[in-house]
């Protein structure tokens, strides 16, 4: 198909798509043959950005289905949309859940997602399944973001040689690029905010048990979660709507019913206005385009009403990252060993197992990083052990309570404000990501509500050098309608967003083959 046709459907914004469904001048089998045909030109020639691991087989079929009961079914905002789901997400159906890894190729989870189940529920189409950094970025420090040994390499559509971060790489490198509308990615810790900003786009972290993990490839249960990503906070924020809830299979969610709600409800155009918002100058400062784009931000939202206290600090930023590592080896081991005994078609049963099958498989699986955080993982003793529950205790109270909690008191505020990341780093096959530990301007923004499991978002805010630089605002425990309203109300003045060029380098041209 070509390009020009399929241009304005793969911009459109949910609410855009349900206005051309309902006026008869469209329909979901339409929609979701027009997303295929774009991912089989951009996705897997082109340009060829590897962010689609695979697309559903089952999806014109399951189209023409829900356009058949279109007319009789209860419908929700999503009701017809495509989205694509992280590839660590189960999908009880045809597809592959294998976090990248060829060591779960070898047959369908068993049922969906906790919520995959709410997404269908809701009558949205799943169209396939996106490339990540092969087990969520857990298993080398030396992994270069968006590899997998399953999808190779992901690419980020505003410049190719540059890295899409994160491990929901091929989520935020998909949504950019316009091959489906809207798409879930996970997070423990930047994996949501890194992609979303580096691919230019809206992501948001939910408050930790606000969306079910049941069914998801897990890092560590403590701060595991999925979320939204999307071009706009109104399609995010839609998203969120329909996977945030309680699930019997998840019970840290037990009190995700009382919270979670409709957030589109909280999309004012005036929601900066009287926002008090403290800028956290610890996580700044690193990155000079990053900073840049802070400070447009920072006057932006005074133009706007919103009160800034600045700088604000938040105390402990300094001590989370020793804990938070204790924390994820340990529960890793934990958690995989339970996953993989949900999947009893599987050959691989532990994570011993999976060490043993990279060795096996080091060619395709190992050609350019090892599994050193698989081994110190497997060293671990188990979750009663007293280093284990004191570390985990210790990291949530200095990153919540003494950390996030205490900023917003010490100057009543609303949120907390930082550069999301800064523009994309070259991606390295053989050095791994290019991130400074402890940098800021590569993580650091994201790590405090990560570890307190509090929510966050992040907008676009601006670009350098071609590449999108974002903000991040977060803040305390169910705290969603708060900052969705703020990144709302800066979104609809910022007007940040910028379809992406698929330039070769940075100042450089097009590739052959782009839209």
């Amino acid at each position: 198909m070509a390009a020009q046709p399929v241009q304005p459907l793969a911009w459109a914004s949910i609410d855009q798509l349900q206005q051309q469904m309902d006026a008869g001048s469209l329909d979901s089998r339409t929609l979701a043959r027009q997303f295929l045909d774009r991912i089989a030109q951009i996705d897997q020639a082109g340009p060829t950005l590897r962010s689609v691991i695979e697309t559903n087989p089952d999806a014109l079929k399951l189209a023409a289905s829900l356009d058949a009961g279109r007319a009789k079914a209860k419908r929700g905002p999503l009701y017809g949309v495509p989205v694509l789901l992280k590839d660590n997400i189960d999908t009880g159906d045809r597809m592959l859940t294998t976090a990248g890894s060829l060591a779960l190729a070898d047959a369908p989870a068993p049922r969906d997602a906790g919520l995959v189940e709410r997404l269908r529920k809701a009558g949205a189409l799943v169209l396939g399944k996106t490339n990540l950094s092969e087990w969520a970025n857990f298993r080398s420090n030396h992994a270069s973001s968006g590899w997998s040994g399953r999808g190779g390499q992901t690419k980020n559509p505003y410049v190719l040689d540059r890295n899409p971060c994160g491990s929901s790489a091929g989520s935020g490198a998909a949504v950019a690029a316009g091959l489906a509308t809207v798409a879930i990615g996970t997070e423990t810790d930047g994996s949501i905010i890194c992609p979303a900003a580096s691919n230019g786009i809206v992501g948001i972290k939910p408050t930790l048990g606000l969306v079910s993990r049941s069914g998801i490839v897990p890092i560590a249960h403590s701060q595991d979660t999925a979320g939204p990503m999307a071009r706009s906070v109104a399609d995010a924020a839609a998203l969120l709507s329909v996977i945030a809830g309680s699930d019997p299979r998840d019970p840290a969610t037990a009190e995700a019913d009382k919270h979670a709600t409709d957030y589109t409800r909280f999309l004012d155009p005036n929601g900066l206005k009287g926002k008090r918002i403290g800028v956290v100058r610890q996580l700044a400062g690193a990155e000079p385009n990053a900073d840049r784009v802070l400070e447009q931000a920072i006057a932006l939202m005074k133009a706007q009403g919103a009160v800034i206290v600045d700088p604000v600090t938040v105390p402990h930023l300094s001590d989370l990252g020793a804990p938070e590592m204790t924390v994820l080896l340990y529960e890793f081991k934990h958690d995989i060993n339970a996953y993989l005994a949900s999947r009893p078609n599987l050959k691989v049963r532990t994570l011993s197992d999976l060490i043993a099958f990279d060795k096996a498989h080091a060619e395709q699986e190992m050609p350019w990083f090892g599994q050193e955080l698989f081994e110190q993982a497997q060293g671990m003793g188990p979750l009663t052990e007293k280093k284990y529950t004191d570390t985990l205790a210790r990291a949530k109270r200095l990153a919540g309570p003494e950390g996030i909690d205490a900023a917003l008191a010490k100057d009543h505020l609303d949120a907390l404000l930082a550069p999301s990341w800064g523009p994309a780093f070259v991606t390295d096959l053989v050095l791994g990501d290019h991130i400074v530990s402890g940098d800021p301007t590569v993580g650091g923004a994201s790590q405090p509500a990560a570890v307190a499991g509090y929510p966050s978002i992040t907008v676009p805010a601006g670009f350098a050098h071609g590449l999108p630089v974002g903000i991040v605002l977060f803040g305390a425990k169910w705290s969603e309608p708060t900052l969705i309203s703020i990144g709302y109300g800066f979104e609809q003045h910022a007007q940040a967003w910028q379809p992406p060029r698929f330039l070769d380098t940075v100042g450089g041209k097009p590739v052959a083959g782009s839209p």
